[in-house]
């Protein structure tokens, strides 16, 4: 398979996954199983978990970029391919904790609050900017194009890390404000 094809033929996928991905999260964001007569105790083990993950997943992106500027390619994929699994296993447990659980709001105060929602808008919109860029840097270097991965991942890098940490320094934020 030429490259370039690889590269077509993951687009429709790419562009699908970035779309739903994003509209399927909000859409359970606001669904409460509790709503369909489904009797499930709050998942509130889940934030300190799933914060873990973030915080696992940025050491695991640091890690990763160590890797291949050794010129270890092979542990260098498989940290990338773990980064991913964290990533989808982050998202899952975010979304049954909120399917669960009532959102628990920030009750800091002073420029601390505009702190904390700048961290955690940022974190959110770029949340969903790293969904297609870590897909296609992924399939460059599937395609063997390392050549597009580098120039990818150069900006996918950042992003995504940025998205991990900052996922962690939200949960540090808003930890005293969930209900015991």
């Amino acid at each position: 398979m030429e490259d370039n094809t690889l590269e077509k033929k993951f687009s429709k996928f790419i562009i699908a996954v970035s779309i739903i991905i994003p509209v399927v999260v909000a859409i359970l964001f606001g669904v409460k199983l509790k709503d369909f007569g489904v009797n499930v105790e709050p998942l509130s083990f889940l934030p300190p978990i799933y914060a873990t993950t973030n915080g696992i997943t940025a050491v695991v992106l640091v890690w990763a970029v160590l890797a291949i500027k050794k010129g270890n390619q092979k542990l260098h994929e498989r940290l990338m391919t773990s980064a991913i699994a964290l990533s989808v296993a982050f998202l899952v447990m975010y979304v049954a904790y909120h399917m669960t659980s009532d959102s628990t709001k920030y009750g800091g105060e002073g420029a601390l609050r505009y702190v904390y929602f700048f961290i955690l808008i940022t974190h959110i919109l770029l949340s969903i900017a790293i969904i297609p860029l870590v897909l296609i840097t992924y399939v460059r270097a599937l395609g063997k194009r390392f050549d597009r991965h580098r120039k990818i991942a150069k900006i996918t890098f950042p992003l995504w890390l940025y998205v991990a940490v900052t996922g962690v320094i939200v949960y540090l934020m808003i930890s005293p404000y969930y209900a015991h």
